[in-house]
């Protein structure tokens, strides 16, 4: 397998934000990490795989204290929060990143059989592909992938904050996807950063910590959020007119 010249690509989003994602990763697991420039503060929000150093890449954007947020548990968001000072999780979840004994795997192969059934129709060859195109170095290994356990330096809830100085985001609480799932929501720009509770894409509701009950009450109330645009943890960012497609078209499936 090739050896990448560089892991992780960038894009411009306006608004001081940044978007950061691992081109050589399959799209079933290239989570969306979102960096926000602020005043005082800067934000990230998820770390990707881990599988090259996050912080590395990132070196360049900030001197700035930062602010690492996982949006929930599940590895490709998580993979390298070890990497920074300050690291907060949904109180729900965060105990379990301090001992991390969810899968995590490069191949289809290692998915959990209840995962790996339905992953034909992302091009993974019913469950057997590999979800990298490329190695960060040479003599990485695939099978060695792991996550680093870490302990949350803060569990967040509904209703808390994160203050940048300049740029304040409520915490959503948005189970469904998984228990600990949250979002935070700047009012001031009516921009939402979802996580894997909606993105503009198949959501997820049939992982082992998935509640659809649950999942059915996040969509509703994603869909009634004075939103113009929304960020979420894979696919392309989209607006309120989407989210509404999106929203409508999953409870016409679930709720």
């Amino acid at each position: 397998m090739k050896i990448a010249e560089r892991w992780f690509e960038r894009r411009e989003m306006g608004d001081g934000i940044t978007l950061l994602y691992e081109s050589h990763v399959h799209p079933f697991i290239r989570c969306n990490i979102w960096f926000v420039r602020g005043r005082d503060r800067d934000l990230l929000v998820d770390t990707g795989t881990g599988i090259a150093s996050l912080k590395d890449a990132i070196a360049d954007l900030t001197e700035k204290p930062l602010t690492a947020v996982a949006t929930h548990i599940h590895y490709d968001h998580v993979g390298s929060l070890h990497e920074f000072e300050t690291r907060l999780m949904h109180e729900i979840e965060a105990p379990r990143m301090a001992d991390y004994r969810e899968f995590a795997a490069l191949t289809a192969a290692g998915f959990p059989p209840e995962i790996r059934a339905g992953l034909s129709g992302y091009g993974l060859d019913g469950g057997n592909g590999l979800l990298v195109d490329a190695l960060p170095h040479e003599g990485y290994s695939l099978d060695g992938y792991r996550i680093t356990s870490t302990h949350a330096t803060g569990h967040l809830e509904e209703g808390d904050a994160v203050d940048l100085g300049d740029r304040h985001f409520s915490v959503f609480h948005l189970p469904g996807h998984s228990p600990g799932s949250l979002g935070l929501f700047e009012e001031a720009s009516r921009t939402l950063f979802s996580g894997d509770a909606v993105y503009d894409g198949p959501l997820l509701d049939e992982l082992p910590d998935s509640d659809i009950a649950n999942y059915c009450r996040t969509i509703r109330r994603l869909r009634e959020l004075d939103v113009d645009v929304v960020h979420g943890g894979h696919d392309p960012s989209f607006g309120r007119e989407r989210l509404i497609e999106i929203c409508d078209a999953y409870l016409a499936r679930r709720g």
